[in-house]
């Protein structure tokens, strides 16, 4: 009888040890369907070359290949400061996993557009201002002429609120950088690609390769001063944007990780307001491209 007990309790030893070892412990990020994530970080940014129509009652010209470049904060508190975060080029984005391998996100790419001052660009057009307005300095036909655009004061970043400009005041200062908002959604995919590098616990580190396709709105704040208008200033949706990305996430003890992407894409803006009459509008499109940092979280509820 004992002898039977004996061979009993073995057996039961032997398929529990048979079992642990048939079916291994799952892993948490192993699978991601269901969870929600949410990421922040900061960018830079690189813009094409580009055609920008300035369009009026008294004036209708265009900027040719007007080239402009970003505006970075570099390291610094603004970036985790609430009251200033839109200080520096941001980027924010909430997502949820609707498969292991994909999900779908909403965000806001927070970007900066400063027109290069110190250029000479060719201008297309007419100016036809009443004599009384300071502009009226520039009247004429414009046929590829060349134009320096930082002469009489022009200075990036425009002059300080409620300081005057000289006369004649500058021909045009121009800069989306309150900023160059463009809110977009994404689907996108994750791939595991730990075992590459041999990592033996994604629990605790994984290595995941990340790409997705994104469209949406520009929702910019443009601050434009033009032949000595006064400016608008204030958000406007003013037309829209399509994108493509890649990148690694490097996910830490399940729930933290930090992601560098590469996010190139295309920027169409018909209606951006320059002044505060209604009458007076810009249009331009390009071509863009960021290097984007961020860190983030992951989890289910």
């Amino acid at each position: 009888m004992k002898t039977k007990i004996l061979f009993f309790l073995l057996a039961c030893v032997s398929l529990n040890t048979f079992a642990q070892e048939e079916i291994p412990v799952q892993k948490y990020v192993a699978h991601n369907k269901g969870k929600f994530f949410v990421m922040w970080g900061g960018n830079r940014e690189s813009y094409t070359k580009s055609d920008v129509n300035f369009r009026g009652k008294d004036y209708n010209f265009t900027v040719a290949d007007m080239s402009a470049h970003d505006k970075p904060k570099g390291y610094h508190v603004d970036y985790i400061n609430p009251a200033n975060m839109t200080i520096p080029q941001t980027n924010l984005r909430l997502g949820y996993f609707f498969s292991d391998h994909y999900s779908v996100t909403i965000g806001v790419d927070h970007m900066k557009y400063v027109m290069t001052q110190n250029q000479i660009a060719n201008v297309t057009g007419n100016i036809n201002l009443p004599a009384d307005q300071p502009g009226s300095y520039y009247n004429g036909v414009y046929n590829n002429t060349p134009v320096d655009m930082s002469q009489n004061g022009a200075i990036e970043g425009g002059y300080p609120k409620g300081e005057a400009q000289g006369f004649p005041p500058a021909f045009l200062m121009y800069e989306h950088t309150d900023g160059l908002n463009y809110i977009n959604t994404e689907v996108s995919r994750f791939d595991d690609i730990s075992k590459w590098f041999g990592l033996p616990n994604i629990d605790k580190v994984q290595i995941n390769l990340t790409e997705g396709l994104g469209a949406g709105v520009l929702y910019p704040k443009t601050n434009t001063s033009l032949l000595g208008m006064e400016r608008h200033d204030d958000f406007h949706v003013s037309g829209f944007g399509v994108s493509a990305k890649a990148g690694l996430n490097f996910t830490f003890f399940k729930h933290f990780y930090l992601q560098g992407e590469l996010k190139g894409g295309y920027i169409d803006m018909k209606d951006i307001r320059t002044t505060v009459s209604n009458d007076d509008k810009a249009s331009q499109h390009f071509m863009f491209f960021q290097r984007i940092v961020a860190v983030g979280g992951i989890f289910r509820i």
